[in-house]
């Protein structure tokens, strides 16, 4: 089984776009048994909050079910429960590893480091453009899905 983490700042905008995206992939790809995959923030800010309504409105437009995930912090010991421990940004990473320590079996890295052209995503909390992220996020999982299948 591959147990994949996203990271973002609050776990209410693109983590949770993330793992609902990447989530409808397996699905689709009859892989949903080979899969864990979850969410969290770096940041305590919104705890407890639900997927943002920019996030939850984009999913449903593209017809991905998006479930209640409640924002949670990223704990130390989600190193070892995780393969791949992905963030949104270099922010990201930095808070990432701040709270994980180090990174000795190199699982922490950013979405679209998969991808043909590593970046950062935007955080649509500040720019209110959810599709441009949504676009960002799903050229990530379908890169980041590519890779797993090697593993399976």
């Amino acid at each position: 089984m591959i147990k994949i983490l996203f990271i973002c700042h609050g776990n209410i905008c693109r983590s949770t776009m993330a793992e609902y995206v990447m989530k409808d992939l397996v699905n689709k790809a009859g892989l949903a048994d080979s899969f864990y995959i979850d969410s969290a923030a770096t940041s305590r800010e919104e705890i407890g909050n639900p997927v943002h309504r920019g996030t939850r409105r984009k999913l449903t437009e593209e017809g991905i079910p998006c479930g209640n995930h409640r924002a949670r912090q990223i704990e130390k010991g989600d190193y070892e429960k995780f393969d791949y421990l992905i963030g949104m940004e270099e922010w990201n990473l930095r808070n990432m590893l701040r709270i994980l320590g180090t990174d000795p079996k190199e699982k922490v890295c950013r979405l679209l480091d998969f991808s043909d052209t590593p970046r950062d995503i935007a955080d649509p909390w500040y720019t209110g453009d959810f599709d441009t992220t949504y676009e960002d996020v799903k050229e990530g999982c379908e890169a980041l899905l590519e890779e797993c299948l090697l593993r399976l």
